[in-house]
């Protein structure tokens, strides 16, 4: 990656991860979904009800369950026999984007099935380096 993009996504847009890959369209991630609005996981059915109203995005989601993270969605727009989105065109910038960092910060993995991956911006390798190299610094001084 070069280092103009680098250095935006990393020190102005604040990321940590790049999205790799592409879709192998195995459905995964539309039948365990959790929603961040706004701060926090949606918790509770009857909030999810008024954002239903208020959203078009959400009509498209049913609870499946809840656990100690929160509601837990899944699309109704997947199709469950051939696993691929019946409104694939026209399907909502959540999806678009998916997988976004905010999916890790929140404790999410990607399927074993996912042809996505997510990247670190800087590597360990090199934020070992620069650790090591203000160490050096102090040591000198």
């Amino acid at each position: 990656m070069n280092k103009l993009k680098r250095f935006i996504l990393s020190k102005i847009l604040k990321k940590h991860y790049i999205r790799t890959g592409k879709c192998k369209g195995c459905g995964e991630c539309c039948t365990h979904i959790y929603v961040k609005h706004f701060k926090h996981v949606l918790q509770d059915e009857k909030e999810f009800e008024k954002l239903q109203c208020l959203f078009s995005f959400y009509s498209g989601l049913k609870i499946i369950g809840k656990d100690e993270l929160g509601l837990i969605f899944e699309c109704t727009h997947l199709d469950p026999e051939t696993k691929r989105c019946k409104i694939h065109f026209r399907r909502p910038g959540i999806c678009r984007r998916y997988p976004q960092e905010e999916l890790f910060a929140m404790g999410g993995t990607l399927s074993d099935k996912c042809g996505y991956k997510m990247e670190p911006i800087v590597t360990f390798k090199e934020v070992l380096n620069k650790i090591e190299k203000k160490q050096n610094k102090k040591i000198v001084r």
